[in-house]
């Protein structure tokens, strides 16, 4: 397959373009707007999942539809944990890959040091939170929502995890730079890393 040409107008060519990866049905309320703000960024979509109808049906360990450099930044809100641990560092490999030089993937998933916690107390399927889809337990936390994949949504299993220090050193061996992870205090990772220029 050719790699994509990210064709722009005058009205867009100004645009930075961040990869959505994951990205599920379209919602411009998925981007962090203090990241990308809507008047310098253009989002472009990706997924595995076809009937989201994304710009890019792929994988986040495969994305050659893409070519080296194609982008200014990745965005992956909740998709590592999907993958099988040797999968991982695919597709932190692929984030660098896509990124240009100088560009940034901005990444958050769940934080298993402080689920663990709860689970350590006993709270496995007590709700740790509540969503917009309903209550959370640590063990969808650990394990993927179980109503979704009950439902038939195989793609919501959680297969992998990270702490602060092996999400860091996973950024770090892919070849990331000023790498910065941080635990929100609740129950995710927000994990920032550099394509060095």
């Amino acid at each position: 397959m050719d790699s994509l040409t990210l064709a722009t107008d005058d009205a867009t060519s100004s645009l930075k373009t961040v990869l959505h990866v994951g990205c599920g049905m379209a919602d411009p309320a998925k981007l962090p707007t203090d990241a990308f703000p809507a008047e310098n960024w253009r989002e472009l979509r990706l997924d595995i999942d076809a009937s989201v109808m994304p710009d890019i049906v792929a994988s986040i360990t495969d994305m050659q539809a893409l070519s080296e450099g194609a982008v200014d930044a990745v965005w992956s809100s909740h998709n590592l944990e999907h993958l099988r641990a040797h999968e991982v560092p695919l597709a932190l490999s692929e984030f660098f890959r896509v990124l240009r030089p100088g560009g940034f993937a901005l990444m958050t998933m769940p934080d298993l040091q402080r689920v663990a916690a709860l689970v350590a107390q006993g709270l496995l399927e007590e709700p740790a939170y509540i969503s917009s889809a309903g209550p959370i337990a640590p063990i969808d936390i650990l394990y993927g929502y179980r109503p979704s994949i009950e439902g038939g949504n195989d793609f919501m299993a959680h297969r992998t995890g990270f702490t602060v220090g092996s999400l860091s050193a996973h950024l770090i061996r892919t070849g990331f730079v000023d790498v910065q992870v941080e635990s929100d205090g609740r129950f995710a990772l927000w994990a920032r890393g550099v394509r060095p220029a």
